[in-house]
């Protein structure tokens, strides 16, 4: 049996992921300077690292931003784009095995869909993402490192910067806990720690995600919200995730391989 390949081609930075049938046999990432360089780049780089010949590939499926780039096939091999949406759906079910879920892509923006049985469905689109993350702890921080801002959070207490519900209410609100979140930003003074804002700006992007998803699953009366993308290796949005979902009664998931779910989900679709 020959080998599919996904790629999830960005403006530089390409995803891979090869399946033989079912079975992941390997995924990978791969940074170059552009689009077509980064796609050629993923596709050796798989072959090389799993010491298959270019004729064991059947097929390569692209999607992503970048993929409109790749125009005459790479290595000789049939390639297709396949509609990105679709890829986010059939690849965020195929790691959490559920058959019914949001799925909520999770990159420099986010995406929202709908997969089941019947079918992806994109829901909504936000410009909320890692981008707005970079963004704003490089104008609040001068921080432009994605991996610097995560362990600069890790030392921060939202005490120091959020307003939550127990802050401005003595009295019980149905519903909600006292730790809910009132409002982003609303304590944050002039003398805040770096930290305190590092953890701030993580907990509002994540939170203004969540709160998508979770009017979408209602919306669409589903219990599941799958995360995927890149951003969902940010550690404490995890924590976020869980107490949104505590809060609203729904399941998140952040599957294992999530950072790859669109470029399996290239590979799942059918041209």
């Amino acid at each position: 049996m020959g080998i599919i390949v996904g790629l999830d081609i960005g403006g530089s930075t390409t995803k891979i992921v090869a399946l033989r049938g079912r079975d992941v046999i390997s995924r990978e990432l791969v940074v170059a300077t552009d689009p077509v360089t980064s796609a050629y780049g993923a596709v050796g780089k798989l072959l090389n690292d799993n010491r298959l010949p270019l004729s064991s590939i059947d097929q390569i499926k692209v999607t992503g931003v970048g993929a409109a780039h790749v125009k005459d096939g790479l290595f000789g091999i049939p390639t297709h784009s396949v509609p990105e949406f679709g890829a986010v759906g059939l690849g965020g079910l195929f790691l959490t095995g559920l058959e019914r879920a949001v799925i909520v892509s999770i990159g420099t923006g986010t995406a929202i869909v709908l997969a089941d049985p019947e079918g992806v469905r994109h829901v909504i689109g936000s410009g909320v993402g890692g981008g707005t993350l970079v963004g704003l702890s490089n104008a609040m921080l001068h921080v432009r490192d994605f991996s610097t801002l995560v362990d600069m959070a890790d030392q921060g207490d939202l005490d120091h910067i959020d307003l939550r519900i127990r802050d401005i209410s003595a009295a019980e609100i149905p519903g909600l806990s006292p730790d809910t979140t009132a409002s982003n930003f609303g304590k944050m003074e002039d003398n805040s720690a770096r930290e305190d804002i590092a953890l701030g700006i993580i907990n509002m992007v994540f939170q203004s995600i969540g709160t998508m998803a979770v009017l979408a699953a209602r919306l669409y009366q589903t219990e599941d919200i799958v995360c995927t993308g890149s951003v969902t290796q940010v550690r404490q949005g995890h924590h976020v995730l869980k107490g949104m979902a505590e809060l609203y009664h729904l399941r998140f998931h952040v599957p294992d391989g999530a950072e790859f779910a669109t470029a399996l989900g290239a590979a799942l679709q059918t041209v």
